[in-house]
């Protein structure tokens, strides 16, 4: 039986997983803090000479290509052999993979490691998925909708969980299927906001072997969060702040109950 986010969310809280966040520069502090709240424990372990032995060690790990670089990719590399050498989840972010030349390739060898869930907005998705994104640089201008077959075929083919974020957020792992509403119109203009929600995927992967509940636990925690903190914000100022009080004010309870999830296909005996 698929597990609640409310219990998975309790899980997380008794025991507090490590994840190891290879992510960008721009998302560190961000990302722990965000991690932090929501009960977990986070590691900006990166280095090829620690990353693969660090991965054996933590929870999950999950991998950013933000700030994308040689040295990078190569503690990425490693860290994910470690990660699956341990059995451990892993997450992918591929941020702003159809921008350059070096990025689709990139993106493309990191998605043939078989991610355990594949996070991002829709044009990344499509791009991914070999359709035509109309995202530059690191803004997606596709609608979720425009991705949602794309996504389901791509968690076909890939074996992994994919979820597209943006206003409505959609999850797949090729058999089911949910849409998630809630969140601020404020998100988008904090930086790192998506990048760290990557690193909350990983945290919740850390408690399940299902990783479609993971990425459904993680997604809607960031959006019972989000529309907590609208309501008390002023701006996107005041609601970064509020941001980190809501995820930590989050019970789990609360998350079962205020969680907006649309189930849109079930598995099937």
């Amino acid at each position: 039986m698929t597990r609640s986010a409310g219990h998975l969310l309790a899980a997380l809280r008794a025991e507090p997983p490590l994840v190891q966040c290879i992510t960008n520069n721009v998302a560190m502090n961000i990302a722990a803090n965000v991690l932090l709240a929501a009960g977990a424990s986070p590691a900006m372990v990166a280095d090829i000479a620690e990353a693969e032995e660090f991965a054996g060690i933590a929870g999950a790990l999950t991998v950013n290509i933000g700030t994308l670089s040689a040295a990078m990719v190569e503690g990425a590399q490693a860290a994910i052999a470690g990660a699956k050498g341990a059995g451990r989840p892993w997450v992918l972010d591929p941020v702003a993979c159809q921008a350059t030349t070096y990025r689709r390739r990139i993106s493309s060898e990191l998605l043939s490691l078989r991610p355990t869930i594949l996070r991002g907005n829709a044009s990344e998705i499509l791009f991914l998925a070999g359709e035509t994104s109309r995202g530059q640089g690191v803004d997606g201008r596709d609608s979720v909708s425009s991705a949602e077959k794309a996504a389901d075929r791509l968690a076909m083919e890939r074996g992994c969980v994919v979820a597209v974020t943006g206003e409505t957020d959609f999850v797949t792992d090729g058999v089911r299927v949910v849409r998630i509403r809630g969140g601020s119109s404020w998100m988008p203009m904090n930086t790192a906001l998506g990048c760290s929600l990557t690193c909350l995927s990983g945290a919740y992967a850390a408690m399940t072997d299902d990783a479609f509940a993971a990425a459904v636990g993680a997604l809607a925690h960031f959006a019972v969060a989000g529309t907590s903190a609208h309501d008390g914000a002023s701006g996107p100022g005041s609601f970064s702040s509020g941001f980190l009080d809501a995820l930590h004010a989050v019970t789990p309870d609360r998350l079962d109950t205020e969680a907006r999830i649309e189930t849109i296909r079930e598995a099937t005996r």
